[in-house]
């Protein structure tokens, strides 16, 4: 099994960042059917191959992923993908 691990700082409210990572889960879960749910500031998400969560703090998020064996051959791309929609929602 393949885990990716990103942190990354943001200077936004806590709030705002949410809101960012819940519209970006929601525009993943839509392309590629990953389902997901908050607890806290928590959101977990999973689909056949890959579960995980980011944890969103006052002034950081960390994404953890771990792949199944599969998804774990694509490891490259997926992190791209995520560091991608990281630059492009998160401040």
């Amino acid at each position: 099994m393949a885990v990716i691990d990103i942190r990354r700082s943001h200077s936004s409210n806590l709030k705002a960042t949410k809101a960012a990572v819940e519209k970006v889960a929601k525009a993943i879960g839509e392309e590629y059917g990953v389902d997901h749910h908050w607890d806290g500031n928590d959101l977990h998400f999973d689909r056949s191959g890959i579960k995980g969560c980011i944890s969103v703090a006052k002034d950081s998020l960390h994404v953890r992923c771990e792949l199944g064996f599969l998804m774990s051959a694509m490891k490259p791309l997926i992190e791209r993908e995520i560091e991608r929609k990281l630059d492009e929602h998160i401040v």
